[in-house]
């Protein structure tokens, strides 16, 4: 079977891995730091934050932030559940913002609509999450604004999305939000096995969700309630967690930074012959604003319904009976039964129910070669027809 992603590991990639192996350190060792400097310099940030998963990147940063019982967090549906449930674990609660259906981005406009309606309830949310899907950044610089307006901060969601940009600058340079989540899962752009990072200019955030990754300890006296016993006298200072990552998994991840820019390029390489490769087919592809350049985690189509003359589902079972590990990217959030027991109902986001009725997710990784892509291509054109 053609998958639709996988991790790309390399010679150096191993032997990066290896050398930890060998070394005093397997975790808290000097590799974690090299791999979050590395990382933010990439993303021209100041600073930036390892931990074990993406996942644990949202929650801590919802935490840095302030997000407790009684607040209001807002994400688009079209994600996976992680970019919601960060703010339930805060004991917040979550509303969602319908998508663009051109960019399937948090829709700037439902933004603007759900905003003034919320002023006028007494509702605005503290955080507001927008999710880059598919690699590609939402309208930073409009919702920036909004957030000046009416007062909330920003987390972007960049699991999908290392390596691309926005308005020239790398997508995690945070001028336009508070903080930014990347997901380094296998299928992402660069992989640490399991991982995830968050990056911020502001120190105290950055110090705050270093503590939190780590039980709530801390080993700076400057931070403790009375001078040190001695020298391997530490403090918990406040309930955190076991969210770091290991230098093992930092290695790797360091290793696959040197070819982050390849990675990138080789997806562009291949979304554009299956540009050329779909063309005369009824289907529709994310639309690429100029001023976006997508790390193109995902190669979404939607059905044109009206043209195609089968059901979604049946498409979908003719591509994987052909060995085609297609898949769908995402269920609407607040269809989730989970969901659906805390008030939301189908209707409720009319645009993401929409694109989950036509979207299907096409093989694209660094390795897939351009005759599988032409076999991808062959065999959506015959289950089409």
């Amino acid at each position: 079977m053609i998958p639709y992603s996988r991790q790309s590991i390399s010679e150096d990639d191993i032997q990066a891995v290896v050398e930890v192996l060998k070394s005093d350190f397997l975790t808290q060792g000097p590799v974690v730091p090299r791999f979050e400097q590395a990382v933010a310099d990439y993303c021209r940030a100041i600073h930036a934050v390892a931990v074990n998963s993406a996942t644990s990147a949202l929650h801590l940063a919802c935490l840095a932030l302030g997000v407790k019982p009684g607040d209001m967090v807002w994400t688009s549906p079209i994600t996976f559940v992680a970019s919601a449930n960060c703010a339930l674990y805060c004991g917040a609660s979550v509303d969602f913002v319908d998508i663009d259906p051109d960019t399937y981005n948090l829709s700037v406009e439902c933004l603007t609509k759900k905003l003034a309606e919320a002023e006028c309830q007494g509702r605005l949310p503290k955080v507001v999450i927008p999710v880059h899907f598919g690699g590609l950044s939402c309208d930073m610089v409009a919702i920036r604004e909004l957030s000046r307006r009416y007062g909330f901060k920003i987390i972007e969601d960049a699991s999908h999305a290392i390596g691309g940009q926005y308005c020239d600058e790398p997508i995690g340079c945070c001028r336009y939000s508070e903080i930014t989540v990347f997901s380094f899962h296998p299928v992402k752009i660069i992989t640490t096995g399991e991982g995830g990072i968050a990056v911020t200019n502001d120190i105290e955030l950055a110090r705050r969700m270093a503590l939190l990754r780590s039980h709530g300890i801390t080993r700076d006296a400057n931070q403790m309630t009375h001078e040190p016993d001695g020298p391997w006298y530490y403090q918990q200072i406040e309930l955190g967690f076991n969210y770091r990552m290991t230098d093992l998994q930092a290695a790797l991840g360091l290793s696959q930074l040197n070819r982050l820019d390849a990675f990138v390029e080789r997806r562009h390489r291949l979304a554009d012959l299956y540009r050329q490769r779909l063309i005369d087919l009824p289907v529709n592809w994310q639309l690429q604003p100029d001023d976006c350049r997508s790390s193109l985690h995902l190669f979404v189509i939607r059905l044109q319904n009206s043209g195609v003359g089968k059901p979604h589902l049946e498409v979908f079972r003719l591509l994987r009976s052909a060995d085609i590990g297609v898949n769908l990217h995402y269920i609407p959030v607040h269809l989730q039964p989970f969901y659906q027991n805390k008030g939301f109902k189908p209707g409720d986001y009319p645009e993401a129910e929409k694109y989950y009725s036509e979207a299907i997710s096409l093989p694209l990784y660094p390795d897939l070669t351009e005759s599988q892509l032409c076999e991808v291509a062959k065999v959506l054109g015959a289950s089409l027809n």
